[in-house]
């Protein structure tokens, strides 16, 4: 058994259950490295998931607390926790690009909004691959999948004069970072200073699927292909690029959500006791 995986994880959800080649367990272990380099113990980290491929590998696998939330509510949850939970709880949150930039867009914003102190990792396979490989929000445009056989005609939240990012960031959020799965330190670095960062951080990862992306969009099952066109994703040239990094630094820059509502609750008590 993986070192990281025995110190962290819950011994029945190992091995994993995912498709041979998928890269999410690349993010999973980008999260874990970030989280021992804190030197955070289990017990330390509240561990919440969505829906979709990042949400069933990763249910229940933290070793400390758990919560799952249904189709886009995980922050919703969250949020709650946040306020309920002393301030040096730490919140991971680990969803999927359906979760988070789809059905559960809505609550992402308005956690942004108010800077909650949550740390959401977002695991993206460019589309809807726990059901069948659907297109989903971030699916390339042009793009063969099971739902769009003639390409993906649709403008997702990744295209040209369109991302993501700059929304949320606009929206509130106080760091902001994209990577993709086959990265090493820089990806775990990110990872660690949206978990330090006492506000809303939101760490973008796009990762291989090799069972039905690859298979339909790509018209490949070689593992090493696959492996090698998402790799390109992040050098620059003339068809998709994505540029790897920090997107936005803005720690403790906003005041945070919770913190801020517990201030704002005692000074309304003592007033009132004061009459």
């Amino acid at each position: 058994m993986d070192r990281l995986a025995k110190k962290y994880l819950r011994p029945r959800k190992i091995p994993s259950t995912a498709c041979s080649g998928c890269g999410l367990g690349q993010v999973q272990k980008k999260v874990l490295l970030a989280i021992e380099q804190l030197d955070l113990a289990p017990e330390e980290v509240v561990w919440g998931t969505g829906i979709g491929c990042a949400g069933r590998q990763s249910f229940n696998i933290w070793k400390g607390d758990n919560f799952a939330g249904t189709h886009g509510r995980v922050y919703a949850i969250a949020a709650g926790l946040r306020v309920a939970l002393p301030e040096d709880k730490r919140i991971i949150l680990f969803a999927g690009d359906g979760d988070a930039f789809g059905i559960g867009f809505s609550h992402l914003m308005h956690c942004a909004r108010r800077n909650l102190d949550l740390s959401i990792i977002v695991a993206d396979n460019f589309g809807y691959q726990s059901t069948g490989g659907q297109y989903g929000y971030t699916t390339p445009g042009g793009y063969v999948t099971d739902s769009s056989p003639y390409g993906n005609h649709e403008g997702g939240w990744l295209q040209k004069g369109i991302d993501i990012l700059a929304i949320l960031k606009e929206a509130g959020a106080t760091f902001l970072a994209r990577h993709s799965s086959l990265e090493g330190p820089a990806a775990v670095a990110s990872i660690r200073k949206a978990i330090e960062n006492r506000g809303f951080s939101l760490v973008h990862i796009i990762y291989p699927c090799v069972t039905h992306f690859g298979a339909v969009s790509l018209k490949s099952r070689d593992k090493e292909e696959i492996f090698r066109w998402f790799e390109g994703l992040f050098k620059e040239n003339a068809g998709l690029y994505f540029k790897s990094g920090v997107y936005h630094d803005g720690t403790n820059s906003r005041p945070e959500f919770a913190a801020a509502l517990k201030a704002w609750t005692k000074e309304r008590q003592e007033e009132a006791q004061h009459g």
